[in-house]
């Protein structure tokens, strides 16, 4: 019997490929420090195990397949705080931000239609694409700049009347690059010359640094009908497990033929849901103190790499990723390497081959992401093998 095309087609995440080498390390007796995955070590807020066990039904029922009215709301509110206004109609919950991917792209793209994407980007958008048939157009952006867009014209050199739709991450995973008004103007007026839709994924809106501020699409009052808006609590709450996540758009036939595919999956879990609204009334000390955190570790992370010979990188501004060019031919060698022949005060480091967040083969062959998602103390430890680590490779594998 044979596998479907579309499976055999898809590829493992560059993020997790590596786990099994992760796991023989730790048999061995090694720590591993993952700076590979961006899972925050932040606590989550505490009401949200409150509201979890404060739940007496007694039977734990369906929830409405838009989604529970009590996180609903808590979405509009917190929107509200950003001067976006958003209604019920306006908004479907989804198993992560993951899922509201999926039906973007579902709704807005026929099979071998195109998505223009800047590259790198989070890897499993090309999974998301070879699901719903669609193809990635790649854009690609470049370290020298701070990986920021290029200008007007490079996109509409690869437009065509297949184009679709523009995908950002912004601030981007997997660069940490906070796009500009400019920036996000420019795209508006693309989508509104081109009549494209405008995917946008928000879901590191918090984590921008050095006083400044993510500039959202939904701001720009004329293509209020071409942005869809992709968010998540993963992130902004420490809460990756509880899949929390969010589709939202003023187009309302986006949004009503997104509630087909909702009622196709039922509905998201009804717990996690109601643990979730708990949420907003999380203080902004929290999120003071969480991003001074991550703007600490970021700043220990890019000094420290920053002084490794033969390193390349830029101080990313937001979310928690950096990348960095190595001084080597094979960043997937090297980084199975390390998990598999080196160790340091019985540490070794686990990181994410940059290749696989670029669509344009031959891109990031010798680029690493890194999460600064671990203490202080870890990181410096991390930069410290990082650099006995390339030393080593290169005297004994190059």
């Amino acid at each position: 019997m044979k596998l479907s095309n579309r499976i055999n087609n898809m590829k493992f995440s560059p993020i997790r490929k590596l786990s099994p080498y992760a796991e023989d390390a730790r048999s061995k007796g090694l720590r591993v420090l993952g700076l590979n995955i961006g899972q925050p070590d932040i606590e989550t807020p505490p009401q949200f195990f409150d509201a979890l066990g404060s739940y007496d039904s007694k039977v734990l029922k369906y929830s409405e397949s838009r989604g529970e009215t009590v996180l609903i709301d808590s979405f509009i509110k917190y929107y509200k705080d950003f001067d976006v206004e958003f209604n019920r109609k306006d908004m479907i919950i989804t198993n992560g931000g993951s899922e509201g991917l999926h039906f973007a792209l579902y709704a807005t793209c026929n099979p071998d239609d195109e998505v223009i994407v800047p590259e790198p980007f989070y890897t499993n958008y090309s999974s998301f694409t070879d699901i719903a048939g669609c193809k990635v157009k790649p854009l690609t952006t470049y370290g020298e700049d701070g990986f920021h867009l290029p200008g007007k014209e490079k996109f509409e050199e690869i437009i065509t009347e297949k184009t679709r739709a523009i995908l950002i991450s912004n601030p981007s995973n997997p660069t940490g690059a906070v796009y500009t008004r400019e920036e996000i103007e420019m795209l508006a007026q693309l989508c509104l010359e081109h009549d494209l839709f405008l995917i946008s994924d928000e879901v590191y809106r918090e984590f921008v640094y050095d006083g400044e501020k993510a500039y959202s699409p939904l701001k720009i009052e004329e293509i209020q009908q071409h942005v869809i808006l992709i968010d998540s609590i993963s992130k902004r709450y420490s809460a990756c497990g509880a899949r929390i996540g969010l589709i939202a758009s003023k187009n309302e036939e986006i949004i009503n033929s997104v509630m087909k595919m909702a009622q196709a999956r039922l509905c998201v879990p009804t717990l996690e849901q109601i643990a979730a609204a708990s949420l907003y009334a999380t203080p902004q000390s929290y999120f003071d103190e969480v991003k001074e955190e991550y703007q600490a570790r970021r700043d220990v992370l890019f000094e420290g790499v920053s002084a490794i010979e033969g390193v390349q990188v830029k101080k990313p501004a937001g979310a928690f990723y950096m990348m960095i060019r190595l001084p080597i031919k094979s960043a997937e060698n090297f980084c199975k390497w390390m998990l598999t022949d080196f160790s340091y005060k019985d540490t070794t480091l686990m990181m994410a081959p940059a290749e696989g967040f670029y669509f344009t083969e031959g891109l990031g062959v010798n680029e690493v992401r890194l999460s600064y998602c671990i203490n202080i103390e870890d990181l410096k430890l991390g930069v410290e093998i990082l650099e006995l680590g390339l030393k080593e490779y290169k005297k004994t594998q190059e």
